[in-house]
């Protein structure tokens, strides 16, 4: 098989050394506006380094990979799709909703397959707690909580490009909670602050933001995210039923130190950020990608997947800027 990659940024050169060494891949072409980082990238990974990516599609190749810039995820999706490539996508989509439904009706009109990246999916913690949310071992489920933060700010130029926190950000967070309890989000009520550095004030973000979700069977769960966790990269997700609760991301790395006289410490080596704490599910949906583009294997994540998890963080952005409880019902689903 021969996989095109289209970006070679931080998560586009991890994509690049996995796909350069599965061994269902004979040849990866790849693509970067920068062109020294693709260089760089081809000399260290074996593959072909092209300077645009109309030459990654005239090169033959079975399925791309989409890891550039979010900007330009849609543009690339609809390329792939008129194209007839099966295709693997970062998430978001898109920066907004309707460049995601644009996309998402070209590669459905192409019958085209696409995947999005997802990766909590494929995180070992994650699929224990799914099974034990879906095979009752917590009882009826009440509370959940989940946290994602960061342990320093991106670069200022990143900002006005990733779609903002809840976007960028706790839309794995939204897309964990679908997937792991079965249930739909119905309602939010979100806000932020932006006390931080005046790069998040003048980017229209914020540092740090809350969520409350309701779910389909009033179940509550709430969403935390911060880009200032000094302490380290610290992603969990409780979960609290009536018989039992389980957290998700609760290891000997996890950068918390109890105030206890007798409880744990602070961790000797604190996961530093999202690509060491998450490199198996990383790889491993990759590996899902391959088996999908060969016909072993139903697709893990879809694009309306991904779009319910969108319409969520689109829902408490509205929330956030006039200050509301929002109805999913108010969010574009078509």
């Amino acid at each position: 098989m021969r996989i095109g990659l289209l970006g070679t940024g931080r998560i586009g050169s991890f994509h690049a050394d996995v796909l350069a060494r599965h061994p269902a891949v004979e040849a990866l072409v790849v693509a970067d506006p920068d062109p020294a980082r693709a260089a760089a990238v081809a000399g260290r990974t074996g593959a072909r380094a092209v300077a645009t990516a109309t030459e990654v599609f005239d090169a033959g190749v079975d399925a791309v990979v989409i890891a550039s810039a979010t900007s330009a995820h849609a543009e690339l999706i609809g390329r792939a799709a008129r194209a007839g490539l099966p295709t693997f996508c970062e998430k978001p989509v898109a920066l907004d909703l309707a460049g995601t439904l644009g996309a998402l009706r070209a590669a459905e009109c192409a019958h085209s397959v696409l995947q999005l990246g997802f990766m909590r999916r494929f995180d070992a913690g994650y699929a224990k707690a799914r099974a034990a949310v879906r095979g009752g071992a917590l009882g009826r489920l009440h509370t959940v909580r989940t946290v994602t933060s960061d342990p320093a700010p991106p670069p200022a130029a990143y900002l006005p490009l990733s779609g903002g926190l809840f976007r960028d950000c706790l839309i794995h967070d939204f897309d964990m909670v679908r997937w792991v309890t079965g249930r739909e989000v119905t309602r939010v009520y979100a806000t932020g602050s932006d006390a931080g550095h005046s790069m998040f004030r003048a980017a229209g973000d914020v540092d740090t933001a809350a969520a409350l979700l309701t779910l389909d069977d009033g179940t509550l769960v709430t969403a935390t995210a911060t880009r200032c966790n000094g302490a380290g990269y610290d992603v969990r997700m409780e979960l609290a039923g009536e018989r039992d609760q389980i957290a998700v991301g609760l290891d000997d790395r996890t950068p918390l130190t109890s105030a206890e006289p007798k409880g744990p410490g602070a961790p000797a080596r604190p996961w530093p950020g999202f690509l060491e704490r998450f490199a198996p599910a990383y790889e491993a949906e990759l590996d899902a990608f391959v088996h999908l583009v060969r016909g072993e294997a139903a697709n893990p994540c879809d694009g309306r997947e991904a779009l319910h998890a969108l319409r969520v963080a689109e829902a408490c952005e509205v929330s956030r800027r006039e200050r509301r409880p929002v109805e999913l019902t108010e969010i574009p689903s078509a």
